[in-house]
């Protein structure tokens, strides 16, 4: 017994008026916007016309928020999981612009392979990777797993074979976004990338 197919979407924007990294601190919920966010991306799920079966979300207020579309539209009880949760990181509730130019900091930039400000970038691969791979044995249709930036872009990473240390800011996960993976033997694949909210405008400086 085998999933169809995994996807991975992103939580919709979040009200962040300090502009600061929100990382795993309680109280981070969805802007207006961000509620409209996460109901394109569960109206570009259903447009699939794909049975969907599974709605795992990261226990984060904003994920648990983005979920609620997909339990209207599926009629599904979204369960959180730990191991899709956003990345801990020593930036927490900081401003970052301000923060990489004190020096008192800059001991947490000196290795950004791992990343020596946060949680290793290996880390948080097998994280996800151990919950798709459950999923996937567990389900005979769809799952959807609304997680965080970080997580579904190490991931897509991790399935190319590319090198999980990168620019964070050349992240291809908007909010809202939907990537998509199947599984054909012990090998994952993305099969595809979408991005059915319209985010022009979102303040999006609160991603790990």
């Amino acid at each position: 017994m085998t999933a169809a197919r995994i996807h991975l979407v992103r939580h919709g924007e979040v009200h962040n008026p300090g502009r600061v990294l929100y990382e795993r601190i309680p109280g981070y919920r969805l802007s207006e916007d961000g509620r409209r966010m996460a109901l394109a991306a569960a109206h570009y799920v259903h447009s699939l016309d794909r049975p969907v079966s599974t709605l795992i979300c990261s226990p984060l207020e904003r994920t648990r928020e983005s979920a609620e579309p997909f339990t209207d539209l599926f009629g599904l009880v979204a369960r959180a999981d730990e191991r899709v949760i956003e990345p801990w990181n020593a930036f927490a509730g900081k401003v970052m612009r301000r923060a990489v130019f004190r020096p008192w900091n800059w001991h947490l930039l000196l290795r950004p392979s791992v990343p020596s400000w946060g949680e290793p970038y290996t880390s948080i691969a097998d994280r996800m990777r151990e919950a798709m791979d459950q999923l996937w044995h567990e389900q005979t249709d769809d799952v959807v797993i609304v997680s965080h930036q970080a997580p579904i872009w190490i991931t897509h990473l991790s399935v190319a074979g590319l090198a999980l240390a990168h620019d964070p800011r050349t992240r291809r996960c908007a909010l809202s976004s939907v990537t998509s993976f199947e599984r054909v033997g012990d090998v994952w694949r993305e099969v595809g990338y979408a991005e059915p909210a319209a985010t022009q405008g979102a303040v999006d400086v609160g991603a790990v």
